[in-house]
């Protein structure tokens, strides 16, 4: 079958729950990924043709699409700021938030340009190990360490360090559990559990069936939990200077900042993200 043609059957499949330019998006990832085509590559060649096999996996993939399972646990795998990383129900799927808390790290250490050199990041709650990674992909001088609750979701951050050829220093702990962190470091970073309970309703249906509640819900009554305890740590394991980074929950930003100038923190800065909401803050010690 020609692909060109398989895209209308492709979409008229879909068509009862995304709209085109969602069904349009997913036909290119799984061109790219089952083809290693490009869109140019098949405008440019618009009579290539698929054999049975791979017309069998598009069909599966259609299949799993139809119960609304997100397209990149269906492939195993995303992008994030430029770099491939493996993605399993053990770990969040990376957003373009969060690729936006990256490069403010990013851009504030191109600024600084550290007198001594090495920079040692912690990354609290790394999942997939995006922020860790993608830190230690872009920062030469960074020694990145990075935790996280799930022994699973480390296995899933270590395999993608490997495919990104950096080293990150991972350790399974709980942070809720953890009285001190070793050892000193001059950027802590997180994106923990911030959504209520009470907030379900606006989370989309594939999210809320397929991705990890462990690394998403906190509970209504307690919902900066997470980033009180990860202040209370950072007053004490930072370095002098040293920057506390933090992705929120954009309905909580005046509290979250309250909550860090009570424990001290100077040039508490609440940043919006690209599409004005309240999602990130930095603090220093």
């Amino acid at each position: 079958m020609l692909i060109k043609t398989y895209k209308t059957v492709f979409q008229h499949e879909l068509a009862s729950l995304y709209d085109e330019m969602e069904t349009d998006s997913f036909f290119y990832i799984i061109l790219e990924n089952l083809h290693g085509l490009k869109r140019i590559d098949l405008a440019l060649n618009p009579e290539m043709v698929m054999d049975g096999a791979h017309l069998k996996q598009w069909k599966n993939i259609v299949s799993d699409l139809k119960t609304e399972k997100p397209i990149q646990y269906i492939l195993g795998e995303t992008e994030f700021y430029g770099l491939q990383f493996e993605v399993n129900e053990n770990t969040l799927i990376p957003r373009p938030e969060t690729e936006e808390l990256v490069q403010l790290i990013i851009n504030d250490e191109e600024k600084g340009k550290r007198e001594k050199g090495k920079v040692t990041i912690l990354d609290i709650g790394t999942g997939s190990g995006c922020i860790a990674i993608t830190l230690a992909k872009n920062l030469s001088t960074a020694e990145v360490f990075a935790i996280d609750v799930s022994d699973k979701a480390l296995a899933t951050a270590r395999k993608n360090a490997a495919i990104n050829e950096v080293n990150v220093n991972f350790m399974l702990k709980n942070i809720l559990e953890t009285e001190d962190l070793e050892p000193q470091f001059d950027i802590i970073v997180s994106n923990p559990p911030y959504v209520r309970n009470l907030e379900k309703a606006e989370i989309k249906q594939n999210v809320l069936e397929y991705e990890p509640h462990l690394a998403l819900f906190v509970e209504d009554d307690d919902a900066l939990l997470f980033y009180r305890k990860i202040g209370q740590l950072a007053k004490k394991n930072l370095n002098l200077n040293g920057k506390l980074y933090f992705e929120i929950n954009q309905y909580l930003g005046k509290e979250t900042v309250a909550l860090l100038e009570n424990l001290n923190f100077k040039n508490v800065k609440l940043i919006k993200d690209i599409y004005g909401n309240d999602r990130m803050i930095s603090c220093t010690i």
